[in-house]
């Protein structure tokens, strides 16, 4: 099976290629240009590096959302054009999902926090658990589903499992002195390689999702924004007045 795998859901823009349970390709970049300006050169240039045949593709894998809403409409809008073209089906991937499988294997809890502004996070507790098959394989177990909470409620919820705590996403710079100032538990943050959104893990999800028949027809696709824009919020609050 191949999977292409996009993540614009953040300040990341990220393009992978796998094939069944090899990474063939992934193309990664935080900086200031916009993903509108990234995401396509960087799908061309992987299409080229690796000799890829689009009409190859099983699926496309996308972060679903939470995160930024400009950034999950140009990934949305992209997948669903390449699944047009090409007629293939979406792998919707939560995107908190997506940066905690970046721990795949971790002690204790994982707990991805996005800056979502306005003193929010977009965050979600994960564990893995050593699965059946043996003790090299895990299970990524959702012990709170993704959702946009200030940090002082995540920490309160984190403080009730009694177990250390992995930080992981754009938030943590963000939220590091509230950490410090909140948490009871003990706590540390990714290194910078595993830190912030990856296409590469947007597809091994996916890869796993996809064989659970989790796909589908990108004509129905839509980004989960968790809670409204700036706009949408401003135009609610001219109707209330």
């Amino acid at each position: 099976m191949k999977l292409l795998a996009l993540d614009s859901s953040g300040l990341v823009a990220s393009v992978a290629l796998a094939e069944d349970d090899n990474l063939i390709a992934e193309y990664t970049v935080q900086y200031k240009k916009t993903h509108s300006q990234t995401l396509l050169p960087m799908l061309q240039e992987i299409c080229g590096m690796v000799e890829l045949d689009l009409d190859t593709v099983d699926a496309i894998a996308v972060a679903a959302g939470p995160g930024s809403f400009t950034g999950l409409r140009i990934g949305s809008a992209t997948a669903k054009g390449l699944a047009f073209a090409m007629k293939k089906p979406i792998v919707p991937v939560p995107t908190v999902d997506g940066l905690a499988y970046q721990m795949y294997g971790a002690k204790g809890l994982v707990c991805p926090i996005m800056d979502a502004r306005r003193n929010q996070v977009y965050t979600g507790v994960y564990e893995f658990v050593p699965d059946q098959e043996g003790q090299f394989a895990y299970d990524m177990r959702v012990r709170k589903e993704q959702c946009a909470v200030s940090f002082d409620e995540i920490a309160e919820i984190l403080n009730g499992y009694d177990k250390s705590v992995i930080f992981l996403g754009d938030g943590v710079p963000v939220f590091r002195e509230r950490m410090a100032q909140v948490l009871h538990v003990p706590y540390t943050t990714a290194p910078l390689h595993r830190a912030r959104q990856s296409a590469a893990a947007i597809a091994a999800l996916g890869n796993l999702y996809y064989r659970q028949g989790k796909a589908v027809d990108g004509a129905v696709f839509a980004p989960e924004y968790l809670r409204l824009s700036q706009a949408e919020r401003e135009r609610a609050g001219k109707g209330q007045n």
